[in-house]
């Protein structure tokens, strides 16, 4: 009968563990699809906010090149507008300079090759050939300023024999739509360069405290495969930190040009560098995840210390960004990397090998840059680190107490020391015996 029951019993196993993975695989999608639910919502309001900034910038060029370029069909102002405002976030002041340089370079290429070549097809092709082949010469890749210089060579070599004096009103064209693009942000409807930051960053702070949670857990259990997919989740964050870099080039952009924006100055630079930094962490937590899962597989043994120090971690992220958010000074940031650092000491000197020794590195590194992401410096921050493992180190292995015990002396060495005093006496006695001409000199 027992044999009998054996199947069943690991056929049961087997069901169990297939429902535990059927449940975690659908807890990663929960988990997706929540987390991409949030980026499509940023995304539409960031959509929002330039759809409305690009028509507002179309209608305000297209009424000043009606009225102050004179009548005619002044279609490339608001296009100059629009072209200015679709771009990516932080290049529009370099997107404007380089539109109209565009068309600076489209004008002079067309009108000195058709005055040249004549018009016609084949006119056509070699001067847009000649126009492309000197934008990209000019701007090393390809861009605004090599697609205006197309457009515009296009347009002198096509129409400029049935349309005289286009190239003019081109370049007035393109400057209107311009400057409007740079005045509509910068004056008319400015981001607010923090907010965006704050939503850049939010899935970072996300990711960073949910996996290092996660990576505890699962050296406390010793689930490598549960650190196998903390370290794929860690490599999947490259599209988060380039929403991040793109969000600090647009809010760099907002504090320079947008006077209203100009009091967030000092706070952008203070959220510049801490972004550096978190960076920095994102990289240093894939480490850990790396060398956790190479741990474990190795059969290496990781103290609990270590588990604990990376949720000090990551507790230390979130009361971070809750800090940063209501300008709090952050002291229980401080005390949380301070434990963190500590608890990396104690699991270094109770005992690791390679990888976990690259690990308690890794931790190290860590706390270090999140101190420097709260404002310390370099050398502050290390000497912090440094002096909590330290502290950690001491408590497994305290320091030997040294202590001053005076030996005591042999028989034969009391005998040598008698002996040595009473030729000492005699001498001094047979010294004062002598007259004080006999006394030699000292």
């Amino acid at each position: 009968m027992a044999d009998d029951r054996a199947p069943a019993d690991r056929e049961q196993s087997r069901l169990d563990e297939a429902a535990e993975r059927s449940g975690r695989a659908v807890q990663r999608v929960r988990h997706r699809s929540g987390e991409a639910g949030r980026i499509r919502a940023r995304q539409w309001e960031v959509t929002l906010v330039i759809s409305l900034q690009a028509g507002l910038a179309a209608a305000i060029a297209a009424l000043l090149a009606k009225n102050l370029l004179g009548p005619g069909s002044h279609v490339f102002a608001p296009a100059a507008a629009v072209g200015t405002i679709a771009t990516a976030i932080g290049q529009r002041a370099r997107r404007t300079f380089a539109l109209l340089s565009g068309v600076a370079l489209g004008i002079i290429i067309g009108d000195t090759l058709r005055f040249i070549l004549g018009s016609g097809p084949w006119q056509t092709g070699v001067v847009v050939a000649l126009a492309i082949a000197a934008a990209l010469l000019v701007a090393g890749k390809g861009g605004p300023l090599v697609g205006q210089a197309g457009g515009t060579a296009v347009l002198i070599a096509t129409l400029a024999p049935m349309d005289r004096g286009l190239e003019v009103p081109r370049i007035f064209d393109a400057l209107v739509g311009g400057v409007v693009g740079l005045v509509v942000v910068a004056l008319l409807l400015p981001v607010n360069p923090i907010r965006v930051l704050d939503r850049a960053a939010a899935p970072i702070y996300t990711i960073l405290c949910e996996q290092l949670d996660e990576l505890a857990q699962a050296i406390r259990t010793r689930d490598e495969d549960r650190t196998l997919r903390v370290l794929e989740r860690f490599r999947g964050t490259d599209d988060d930190l380039s929403r991040l870099h793109d969000a600090l080039s647009g809010a760099e952009e907002v504090v320079t040009i947008a006077p209203a924006r100009w009091h967030r100055r000092e706070q952008y630079h203070r959220y510049a560098r801490s972004a550096d930094h978190l960076e920095r962490l994102m990289l240093d937590s894939r480490a850990m995840a790396r060398w956790s899962t190479t741990a474990l597989q190795y059969n290496e043994p990781l103290p609990p210390e270590l588990s604990d120090a990376i949720s000090r971690l990551g507790q230390a992220v979130a009361e971070m960004r809750r800090e940063r958010k209501y300008g709090d000074d952050p002291q229980r940031t401080h005390r949380l990397i301070e434990q963190c650092a500590e608890l990396a000491g104690r699991a270094s000197a109770k005992g690791v090998e390679s990888f976990g020794e690259s690990l308690v590195t890794g931790l190290r590194t860590a706390a270090s840059d999140l101190l420097r992401a709260c404002g310390y410096e370099p050398d502050d921050a290390n000497r912090v680190v440094r002096r909590a493992a330290g502290a950690g180190e001491a408590e497994v292995h305290p320091p030997a107490r040294r202590q001053m015990i005076r030996a005591r002396p042999t028989r034969g060495a009391r005998a040598r020391r008698r002996a040595h005093q009473t030729a000492a006496r005699r001498r001094n006695d047979g010294r004062a015996g002598l007259s004080t001409r006999e006394r030699p000199a000292r």
